[in-house]
């Protein structure tokens, strides 16, 4: 037993050893002085980590999107309404598109992190999630983006960590992409689900995991928790499999035995039409996107920023002003390929919490991405009750900011709990900023009024006492 024992604990510094010299030989390597390793107190494993966990908790988009933009038909042609026999052209169809957006998204987002880590620095992660790519970039050119971001005060801005966590927690308990504790409830919106699912435990054993591991300080500890309830529901035969004798689960299975997969965009790519923008409807529905996404957008960024420390003390941050025209740019391409522009995902602060500070981790995810162009069939066959947990912690992570929220002052308390609780009440990022933001305006309309009154006022009641000076000079020079 000793024996055992002692062979572990040289084991263990031996790699420590070879871990501790391929971070030093990095660091000081011109690839370590380009991403700032130690200026950002970081290496090049914290980094390799940070960007595996952000990947993992981001792989979902492949398959996900995939999925919603396949299931409304695509590029392929409208059917025929026949209700009796199956239409096999159409269904075939959608069989390509499907394919070609798991490539075009994977694409998008390798280029996006690439440019994310080359350029600014960060260790965000990128793939497609929103629109309006050519006005993002006139925005983010002229430098307006940067500004928005400043203009959000800080109780909204803290706000928002805090509602991103709790809505990335909501949507992993939920059962569509999660470990499914909750579900829909059409008396109460939301209801507690059976706690006889397997799947369910296995995800609590992924969670506990984790927690384990962060309660301990044990590096990669996400990672290890994903892994697990992954590879326990790739066997099949079992109550928690992941490819179940169902129709789904079988093709889902086929799939998955490809391993290594490679397909040609066919149908997606460059399909773009401007005809629909003569019509009004089109320019309202664009311009109320944009207005969102705006916020959105611009609010994840600065808050990802936030959480990892990037922000000094005039409110902005390193490459600020390159990070947000990368953001905008890289939607082109999205648009291009035939997919949802390219975004910033709130899922880089699962890396970030493993250490992830520079671009590296970045660039490390655009590999993955790369890697996923060969390596599908596995990737997007991680169960969502894997990726749950890890969303669940990441509230738990980002709880943390709520300290910093000036609760005494009703003025900022109350936008910022606003802002909290409709992110995961509303299913939805941008309308948390919104009614955070509004609710501050009115807060603080009556000071800003009696500030803009003020201001106004003074220059007046200057000059009414030098008038009344130069009068009384004037008067006092009269015989």
């Amino acid at each position: 037993m000793e024996m055992v024992i002692e062979f572990c604990v040289r084991s263990s510094k031996a790699w420590n050893n070879i871990e501790k010299g391929l971070n030093d030989n990095i660091s000081s390597s011109r690839v370590g002085k380009y991403f700032k390793l130690n200026e950002r107190k970081s290496c090049f494993t914290r980094e390799f980590r940070a960007a595996t966990t952000t990947f993992l908790a981001m792989a979902y988009v492949i398959t996900v999107v995939s999925t919603i933009l396949s299931d409304t038909g695509g590029t392929c042609p409208i059917p025929s309404p026949s209700p009796e026999e199956p239409n096999m052209e159409y269904d075939n169809c959608i069989s390509v598109v499907k394919s070609d957006l798991i490539v075009a998204i994977s694409l998008a987002g390798m280029m996006g992190c690439f440019a994310m880590g080359l350029l600014a620095n960060l260790p965000f992660g990128l793939a497609p999630g929103t629109v309006e790519a050519l006005f993002f970039i006139a925005i983010s050119a002229t430098g307006l983006r940067s500004k928005l971001g400043r203009l959000i005060p800080p109780s909204v801005r803290l706000a928002c960590a805090v509602g991103m966590g709790l809505f990335m927690a909501f949507v992993g308990l939920q059962s569509q992409q999660g470990v499914g504790l909750i579900g829909p409830d059409p008396s109460s919106i939301v209801r507690l689900l059976s706690l006889k699912s397997p799947t369910l435990w296995l995800g609590i054993v992924g969670f506990l995991i984790m927690s384990y591991g962060q309660a301990h300080e044990i590096k990669g500890s996400m990672i290890y928790g994903i892994l697990f309830v992954t590879t326990v529901s790739w066997f099949r035969g079992t109550s928690v499999t992941y490819f179940p004798k169902t129709v789904d689960g079988e093709a889902r299975y086929k799939y998955f035995k490809k391993v290594v997969d490679f397909h040609k965009i066919k149908k997606i790519a460059g399909k773009i039409s401007l005809s629909d923008f003569s019509k009004g409807t089109t320019w309202v529905s664009l311009f109320t996107l944009l207005y969102i996404d705006i916020l959105a957008t611009t609010g994840t960024l600065y808050t990802l920023a936030e959480i990892g420390g990037f922000i000094n003390d005039k409110g902005s941050f390193e490459n600020e002003y390159i990070a947000y025209l990368i953001d905008a740019s890289v939607t082109v391409v999205g648009s291009a390929l035939g997919v949802p522009p390219v975004a910033t995902y709130t899922e880089s602060s699962t890396g970030m919490k493993e250490g992830g500070r520079t671009g590296l981790t970045a660039v490390i995810i655009g590999i993955y991405f790369f890697l996923a162009l060969f390596f599908a069939p596995l990737l997007i066959n991680v169960p969502p009750w894997a990726i749950g947990p890890s969303l669940v912690m990441i509230g738990v992570i980002m709880m943390r900011v709520a300290k910093d929220i000036e609760w005494s002052n009703f003025k900022e308390a109350i936008p910022a709990f606003i802002t909290i609780i409709l992110m995961p009440f509303t299913n939805s990022i941008p309308n948390g900023i919104i009614g955070g933001l509004g609710v501050y305006v009115v807060l603080h309309f009556h000071e800003w009024t009696a500030w803009l009154v003020k201001l106004v006022l003074k220059p007046r009641k200057k000059k009414e006492i030098e008038s009344d000076a130069i009068r009384a000079d004037n008067t006092s020079e009269i015989p």
